[in-house]
């Protein structure tokens, strides 16, 4: 049986992005080595054949190629690293990373302007450091998956920044909604109503499309997206183990992929394949919009206007 474990090494990162949901009590806390091998030969014994390595930032740990290694020895057919690519750049460290057994690497651009980028991870000079990491493990032929964050003060800038990607090679990359949990519980200001956000998207679907370009969207509803909801993708349709350094649960029980239908959904065509709209969403816009594409009454009403970055 076909199946992923996506293991959260750590929350410890080189960097401290605006919208992180990591609180400075998580960065201290992450799994030892002995625990992920066990847990990936558990996966294995249970028929799972994908794992994901990411966090945090999984660069930052030193016995991660040993663990890459281990996935190759154990017999995964797809072994991810997620990064945000600083440290991919510096030295050999990409090839390496191939070398060990990755079979593809997914990388965190957020945006693809220098000083945007750099504001965002709070960390000058931090841009540069990204996009020699892009390069590098572009130069392994690895495959690449950007993520891009749809946020407030982001999502105008996504044409733009598919375009600059796909310059540099990209041809994939996965569109993430800011979400409200943990260390990003109080940043109103960073969530955008995805009716807003959905018009850009649209542009982007139309350069990804033109450019042979594999986009995915997360967290929005399709009937929102309208004739673009083939670009929809849902992580927790699959079978998803999730280890962290607190528990070890299945992806359709996190607050980041759980998700909930209200009460338009029902009998939308896509009630099957949709899991609605995530709770932190919800408490802020209620169903408001789903409603409205569904041609019904709200049944949970927006807060007042919120702040805007």
């Amino acid at each position: 049986m076909d199946g992923l474990l996506d293991v959260i090494l750590g929350y410890d990162c080189n960097l401290a992005c605006d919208y992180c949901t990591i609180t400075t009590a998580m960065r201290r806390r992450s799994l030892g080595t002995p625990q992920v091998l066990a847990a990936m030969r558990r996966a294995r014994a249970d028929g799972l054949t994908r794992v994901a390595f990411t966090g945090g930032e999984p660069t930052i740990r030193p016995d991660l190629l040993g663990l890459v290694r281990a996935a190759r020895g154990l017999g995964f057919a797809d072994i991810k690293v997620q990064s945000n690519g600083l440290v991919l750049g510096q030295a050999d460290n990409a090839a390496r990373l191939a070398a060990a057994g990755a079979t593809r690497v997914h990388l965190s651009i957020h945006t693809h302007e220098p000083a945007a980028y750099d504001a965002l991870v709070r960390s000058p000079g931090a841009f540069a450091r990204m996009q020699a990491g892009l390069d590098a493990v572009l130069a392994t032929g690895l495959p690449v998956v950007v993520d891009m964050i749809l946020k407030s003060d982001t999502y105008r800038r996504l044409p733009a920044a598919l375009a600059w990607a796909h310059a540099r090679g990209v041809r994939a990359a996965d569109l993430w909604f800011v979400s409200l949990t943990d260390g990003n519980a109080d940043n109103l200001a960073s969530l955008p109503r995805m009716t807003e956000v959905v018009p850009v998207m649209a542009d982007g679907f139309a350069f990804a499309r033109a450019h042979a370009m594999t986009l995915r969207s997360l967290h929005v509803p399709r009937c929102l997206l309208g004739p673009d909801h083939p670009h929809a993708f849902d992580p927790g349709a699959a079978r998803v183990r999730v280890l962290t350094p607190d528990a070890c649960f299945d992806l359709r029980d996190s607050r980041l992929a759980g998700q909930q239908q209200v009460p338009a959904c029902v009998g939308c065509e896509f009630a099957a394949l949709c899991p609605g709209l995530r709770p932190d969403y919800l408490a802020v816009y209620g169903d408001e919009e789903v409603a409205a594409a569904r041609g019904q009454p709200p049944t949970r009403r927006a807060r007042r206007a919120l702040p805007r970055l």
